[in-house]
């Protein structure tokens, strides 16, 4: 694990993959909270494939974390825990549906199956508000994303990439497999969180009535 200055009022905590991100994104903000001094000078603590944002309010507060962080990457993984789970209802007729099962080695119904018999943690967000990276998911759903990205991919769509999941919030290009749609709102101005998926929360998909 390695620790860098980002800026004067951040660290970037680097890890291997993202199970340590997630176990490590749980353990500093549970810190956050419940630690004290200087814990409790982080401003926001922001996971990503393999980095851990911490940022705090002054330069001050920084460099008072930077030997607590250095003794904390050289602690063992932490049991990770389980947040609240969402569920979302999915109809499965998306247009790479039927190349997705081919490169799995599975049947259409497998691939509706694998998709919906696993809980997906959200691992972070990313590319537009509310998109959220899914992982953990079925082993055999490993796929790459397409050689030709899509112009415009409607809201709600639900895609593998990567060794990950996800569902499009709004419309917009996009390069990943799309599988299936749902009428799910993932991102609400108007909501206390607007976010419908956020780090820590669970994802499990059901075949739409």
């Amino acid at each position: 694990m390695k620790l860098s200055p980002y800026g004067q009022r951040a660290w970037l905590m680097e890890v291997s993959d993202a199970s340590e991100v997630r176990a490590l994104d749980a353990a500093l903000r549970l810190l956050r909270i419940e630690g004290g001094t200087p814990w409790s000078g982080i401003l926001d603590v922001v996971p990503a494939a393999r980095t851990v944002m911490v940022t705090t309010s002054s330069a001050s507060e920084a460099a008072a974390l930077r030997v607590p962080l250095s003794v904390l990457t050289d602690l063992p993984p932490q049991a990770e825990p389980i947040g609240a789970t969402v569920e979302i209802p999915v109809t499965y007729d998306g247009p790479d549906l039927g190349a997705v099962a081919r490169a799995c080695g599975l049947s259409i119904e497998d691939v509706v199956a694998a998709h919906t018999s696993t809980a997906w943690s959200v691992a972070f967000g990313g590319f537009a508000p509310g998109f959220a990276y899914l992982s953990d998911g079925d082993p055999r759903l490993l796929v790459g994303r397409r050689d030709q990205p899509r112009i415009s991919v409607p809201a709600g769509t639900v895609a593998l990439a990567d060794g990950f999941s996800a569902i499009y919030p709004r419309t917009s290009p996009g390069g990943w497999q799309l599988i299936g749609r749902t009428s799910a709102p993932l991102w609400d101005d108007h909501r206390a969180q607007p976010a419908l998926l956020r780090p820590g929360m669970r994802v499990v998909f059901r075949v739409a009535p």
